[in-house]
């Protein structure tokens, strides 16, 4: 008797130990689950995949129980009826949410309640019922989501197939077309000024006659000389040519140093300055009163091919009085052959041009409002 009382007592405390373990680890599982818990009832309308019984209850996020009984409801064949046990605090109303929640990598799931609007704890909580598809999983949601899309795509092969089709076409008439498209995109970056090879512009300019006679006749009264009027072809910086396309190659990167009726504004009244400083005319947005106003309409400003190259300018003018009544009109043309069609002679023969219709015309409207 003596030799056995050791392993009597040795296998007591082994005993005692392995159930002092198990205690605390059922204890750190349930948070001290062997406190003091309040009862509710779930109903899931619906599959709870992987729900046990000792599963978590979280109440927006924090561990405040555990599952302690699940049943399926004899009366219908798709409800789970689910018992829950939390500590006693924990503030379940009668609109508490009910859901499943899929935790850590292997999504294991745990019944996650959500508090309600309802603030005062009004009597014993009903059955709280889970929100529609709270058992669904994120796997059978993808599942779901794709069954939905295959749907779709059955529903709409044909004109799926008709869209590919098209698109087929289309980068089929592109690839025919590759060439002309280049000479769109380069057409547009050379109108638009873009492209990272385009050479420098060159400009030439025009400049106001300085040999004109002493004025005989002062100009009496306010002249004012607006922006010329001109076809939209004019409106430009390029040197024009007549009849179109016949432009040489060197004229691409050469322009006027303004457009031409502004370039045109600008050096009849410079030409009236050299004529008569003490009363040269004004623009428009620069005269207060108007006594006259020199109105020009261009009517061509371009080089002319037909019969040799030559700067061709012609415009109309008229003399407007301050009643609006025109005092006079006339036409002015100056025609200069071009020596050899290159940018810097055709600039020359548009300088001399101007410096002959400029002269008249100065001339010829002082005359008029002297």
């Amino acid at each position: 008797m003596e030799t056995r009382a050791p392993f009597v007592i040795v296998g007591a405390f082994i005993l005692a130990a392995i159930g002092a373990v198990f205690g605390f680890v059922y204890w750190l599982n349930n948070s001290g689950g062997i406190g003091a818990r309040t009862s509710y009832n779930l109903q899931f309308n619906g599959p709870v995949p992987g729900l046990l019984v000792g599963a978590s209850v979280l109440f927006n996020g924090i561990r405040v129980g555990e599952v302690t009984g699940l049943s399926l409801a004899p009366d219908s064949p798709r409800r789970v009826n689910a018992v829950i046990a939390v500590t006693p605090d924990t503030p379940v109303r009668a609109d508490t949410k009910v859901g499943l929640d899929f935790q850590g990598l292997t999504g294991v799931p745990v019944v996650a309640l959500e508090g309600g609007s309802q603030l005062a704890n009004s009597g014993p909580v009903p059955t709280l019922i889970a929100e529609p598809g709270a058992g669904q999983s994120m796997t059978q949601a993808a599942r779901d989501a794709l069954r939905r899309v295959d749907d779709v795509l059955a529903v709409n092969a044909a004109p799926l197939q008709d869209t590919i089709a098209n698109l087929k076409t289309f980068s089929d008439g592109l690839a025919r077309n590759t060439g002309k498209l280049d000479g769109i995109l380069a057409g547009l970056e050379r109108m638009t000024g873009g492209g990272a090879g385009n050479a420098s512009k060159v400009i030439y300019d025009i400049s106001a006659p300085q040999d004109l006679a002493p004025p005989k006749k002062q100009i009496k009264g306010q002249l004012v000389i607006p922006e010329p009027t001109a076809l939209l072809m004019f409106d430009t910086q390029r040197v024009l040519f007549t009849p179109p396309g016949t432009e040489p190659a060197d004229f691409a990167n050469v322009q006027w140093s303004d457009s031409i009726p502004k370039l045109f504004q600008a050096k009849l009244l410079q030409s009236f300055e050299n004529y008569d400083p003490a009363h040269a005319p004004l623009r428009p947005m620069d005269a207060l009163e108007t006594d006259y106003q020199l109105l020009i309409d261009i009517r061509s400003f371009q080089v002319t091919q037909e019969g040799g190259p030559s700067a061709n300018i012609s415009l109309s003018a008229k003399i407007v009085g301050k009643n609006g009544r025109v005092i006079a009109t006339r036409l002015f043309q100056s025609k200069k052959a071009i020596e050899k069609l290159d940018p810097q002679m055709t600039a020359a023969a548009f300088n001399a041009a101007f410096g002959d219709i400029a002269t008249e015309l100065v001339s010829w409207t002082a005359a008029l409002v002297s």
